[in-house]
């Protein structure tokens, strides 16, 4: 196949499997997506949806959040992990989101990236999935499924986003960045991958990495 074929294939295969595209973190508006986003690093979309109840019954926007102590918001927040972070992040933006945006969740990369915690991937769910600006968001499974799809180098999640932009069109970068992630932990996950099942890497992946797939599986 050439490049273009398997970016298509790629662009099919996903839209057949994936008509309707859940959305991985429960939210209910720009805010609150937000905070699920900040709690997720290092953490499951699992655990998150557990937790963002608890605290969203006693914040689910700024000027409610800032009446939590940092403390308050890391006890409730303790599960999904890196809490001493992620508290001091969510109150801090939240005093930023009203200070300077009359508490509502801004709509740029760089005023998303001025807040506390708020990384590029970060801004970029948010862009795409609260506002429908398209956006590329790399998250692991993109990262590792975009290579073993030999459609990026793998070098870094930089490299994979501009890889990503180029190669496929931009109507569709909010919903196959979502596809994809769906994709990789169904079909194609980091560990006990099933090749024969993952249809996408069978047909159009990297050698090197079906390769170490059938020489793992003698071994």
């Amino acid at each position: 196949m050439t490049k273009q074929e398997k970016v298509e294939f790629v662009i099919n295969t996903l839209k057949n499997l994936y008509p309707e595209i859940p959305i991985p973190l429960d939210h209910k508006d720009p805010y609150t997506l937000l905070i699920a986003v900040l709690m997720s690093a290092q953490s499951t979309d699992v655990r998150v949806n557990q937790i963002t109840p608890l605290l969203f019954a006693k914040a689910d926007n700024p000027y409610d959040m800032v009446k939590l102590t940092v403390e308050e918001i890391r006890d409730i927040i303790r599960p999904v992990g890196l809490s001493p972070m992620k508290s001091k992040g969510i109150h801090g933006l939240s005093q930023i989101l009203i200070d300077k945006h009359n508490g509502e969740v801004p709509k740029t990369y760089e005023a998303l990236e001025e807040l506390p915690a708020v990384g590029h991937k970060t801004a970029a769910v948010v862009l795409s999935q609260a506002f429908g600006i398209p956006a590329f968001p790399v998250d692991t499974h993109i990262q590792r499924l975009m290579y073993r799809w030999n459609l990026s180098n793998g070098k870094n999640v930089v490299q994979t986003e501009k890889d990503a932009k180029r190669l496929f069109p931009e109507a569709l970068w909010n919903d196959l960045h979502l596809q994809i992630i769906w994709y990789g932990r169904q079909y194609s996950p980091a560990r006990g991958w099933d090749l024969d099942k993952d249809i996408i890497t069978k047909a159009i992946g990297r050698k090197s990495e079906i390769d170490k797939y059938y020489k793992s599986k003698k071994s």
